[in-house]
This record gives structure tokens, sequence and C-alpha cells, in this order.
């Protein structure tokens, strides 16, 4: 029931612009799944969808893995999109992303898999990443730039 419900999800998500949990559980609900709000947010969970910028205003979920060939373009508009600002303290990297982007920014920065990275963590709008020495906070700084530049 559960493995059937996630591919509904991942069918549902790749079909329509859906932006919220309530959006979802009301699709979901309408073709026959039996679900809440609590469950619709713990398949998110589990399925690891992120939220991403339709136009720069609305968002939507969807499906950022590694495994397909075009992730790594999905991650970087992600990654321009929703970045804001950055700045240090030391080996720790503040991100500012718009509103309701961080986790989706996150698993795009996650997903370049940058040594230099211990881990990272997102809130709503703010990312803080573990970088193994300041140095090395300067490095991955100036490769975020980068990336928002050249795409």
């Amino acid at each position: 029931m559960k493995t059937d419900r996630h591919k509904k999800i991942l069918e549902v998500i790749d079909r329509y612009e859906v932006g919220t949990q309530e959006e979802l559980a009301k699709i979901l609900n309408d073709e026959g799944y039996n679900v809440t709000q609590a469950t619709v947010s713990r398949d998110i969970r589990e399925l690891n969808l992120s939220k991403v910028s339709v136009d720069g205003k609305r968002t939507r979920y969807a499906t950022l893995t590694k495994d397909k060939p075009v992730a790594s373009d999905k991650f970087l508009t992600v990654l321009k999109e929703g970045f804001v600002s950055m700045d240090m303290a030391q080996n720790i990297l503040v991100i500012k992303t718009a509103p309701g982007m961080a986790m989706a920014v996150c698993a795009a920065i996650d997903a370049l898999e940058w040594n230099e990275i211990v881990g990272s963590i997102a809130g709503d709008d703010t990312i803080m990443c573990a970088v193994r020495t300041v140095n090395d906070t300067l490095l991955v700084m100036n490769k975020i730039k980068k990336l928002i530049k050249n795409n």
C-alpha cells in the first residue's frame, strides 16, 4: 500500500505543479488514496522530495536524485534560483535562500559531494554547512560563486 502510494506521489508531482502538502493530499484522496496531511508529510520525507522554484515566486515538489542524468542541471538550477547570500563564521558556512528553498538548495549542495563540506542542515531559508577548515570555507564560497555566475 505504502509503495503504491509512493509511486503515485512521484507520478503526481511529475504531472502537476504541487506546491503544498495539502494539495498533494487532496489529489491523492481524489485518486482513491485515503491520506492525511501528516501521512503526506512523512511520505515527502521518505521520498526525499524537495521544493524547487517554478518562477521565482511559487514552489513545487520535485524529485532531486543523483540517479537521474539530468540531476546535475536540476541541482544547479535549484542552487542558482534559491541562493540569496552567504557568509562564514570560521569553518561554518551560512547560506541564505529564498523562503522555503533551503532544503532544496541544501540537497543541491550535498549532491555536489564536495569533500570540504562535512555536513549541512537546512531550515526554511537558511543552510548551515560544517566545513573542514577556514580555508576550505573560503574555497567552498568561491566554488558556489562560480557555479551561480556560470549557470
